[in-house]
């Protein structure tokens, strides 16, 4: 798939079954779209499921590398949101109000609460997005991809990086004394037991939670109280699963971190799960499991795992689209690698030429060039990458103003 979406949205949008020989091979469904692309969209595939997300994975990678996003971006983004304060998958009539056929949903919520965040000068569409989201929260403390719908760690996890990102303490979000990280706990597969460690996608039809990688990797994640963009964190307390009663967040991160590791240690990726897919690997889920490892502080696995996308995933990426270039801009960030050079492409070009050109963040741009005259920290390193690609793309492409898954 080109993005990660949840099984819910997979199963309410129809597609899985029609869509398994394609994504089993890493592939996208046909690029033709159902609908007019928007100008100010990233990417040239039919948005109707993906537009809200893409978009946002897009906006934040740009100001993760220090751009500017062009606002034709932004405005496209936050004009997809509805008076409630929700936000649909894709409308291809913003201007009209949303009513009820509209299918608003948590993912897309979050993620965009995310890049509108990192993006500034919208902190009445998050806040208004936020307040929906919290509103719209389960007895257990969690979410589900539509409102009302049972939760799952993916849902949740990516609000729980929404909440975050507002500075707010995902802890002190609760329903019925529950909060977020009571879901995750409750998700989380015991040490003993099959896949210990990892956490479930939801409880199968007996009730019983059942490892799911791309579960696991939201979940360490949300855990940790991050969002898409994170770096090497500390030092993980145990290299293997360790039992506790009631884990902590920590615990549940920790423990999930250990199943990713053992699980790209194998082979380098996570494999699919998908329909039809056999033997295949899952570029997106592996590209979100180096993140989740490098936050739980496990950064040779992400390094190793991250090693293996260079090699093996580009073709996926042109292929899929801003998305995908977006999850592996995020995974060269979390390990420090440079996502000007991936395998010889470059990742940040790649996924500006695919809508409005963006630009380097003047304040970006003063705060780097003290870091590379500093310390030599890595992000002075950062800093250097973003000058050398707009020399190769040139000054003139920047400022032109051109323009969750398996169950």
């Amino acid at each position: 798939m080109n993005v990660r979406r949840s099984a819910a949205a997979l199963a309410a949008i129809g597609v899985l079954a029609a869509a398994a020989p394609a994504t089993a091979a890493g592939q996208s469904p046909s690029p033709s779209p159902k609908v007019a692309i928007p100008s100010g969209l990233y990417g040239k595939s039919d948005p109707t499921y993906d537009g809200v997300w893409r978009q946002s994975l897009t906006l934040i990678a740009q100001r993760t590398l220090g751009y500017r996003p062009a606002a034709q971006a932004v405005d496209w983004l936050a004009g997809q949101q509805c008076a409630s304060g929700a936000f649909a998958a894709f409308r291809a009539a913003p201007a009209k109000a949303c009513d009820g056929k509209v299918m608003v949903d948590t993912n897309s919520t979050a993620a965009a609460v995310q890049a509108l965040k990192a993006a500034g000068g919208h902190d009445d569409a998050v806040g208004k997005a936020v307040t929906w989201l919290k509103s719209v929260q389960n007895k257990d403390g969690g979410w589900g991809y539509s409102p009302g719908g049972a939760s799952d760690t993916n849902s949740t996890s990516v609000v729980i990086g929404a909440l975050a990102a507002t500075g707010m303490d995902p802890a002190s979000a609760g329903k019925a004394g529950k909060s977020p990280y009571d879901l995750l706990a409750a998700m989380a597969l015991p040490c003993d037991q099959d896949g210990g460690g990892a956490l479930a996608y939801q409880p199968d039809k007996k009730g019983k939670p059942a490892a799911n990688a791309d579960a696991t990797a939201a979940g360490v994640l949300g855990a940790l109280g991050k969002g898409f963009v994170a770096q090497a964190g500390r030092a993980p307390a145990h290299n293997a699963c360790a039992k506790a009663g009631r884990p902590t967040p920590a615990q549940v991160a920790d423990n999930a971190g250990a199943y990713l590791a053992a699980a790209v240690g194998r082979t380098g990726h996570l494999q699919s799960a998908l329909p039809g897919a056999k033997d295949q690997p899952d570029f997106g889920n592996t590209a979100d499991a180096v993140v989740a490892l490098a936050a739980d502080g496990r950064t040779e696995q992400a390094k190793t795992a991250y090693d293996w996308l260079e090699k093996n995933a580009g073709n996926w990426a042109a292929q899929s689209g801003p998305a995908a270039y977006a999850q592996l801009i995020l995974a060269a960030h979390a390990v420090g690698a440079q996502p000007g050079d991936f395998g010889g492409t470059s990742l940040v070009r790649s996924l500006n030429e695919l809508g409005p050109a963006p630009a380097m963040d003047s304040a970006a741009h003063e705060t780097k060039k003290a870091e590379r005259s500093g310390s030599g920290s890595g992000l002075g390193v950062w800093w250097f990458v973003g000058v050398c690609l707009v020399a190769g793309i040139g000054v003139g492409f920047l400022l032109s103003g051109r323009k969750k898954r398996q169950p």
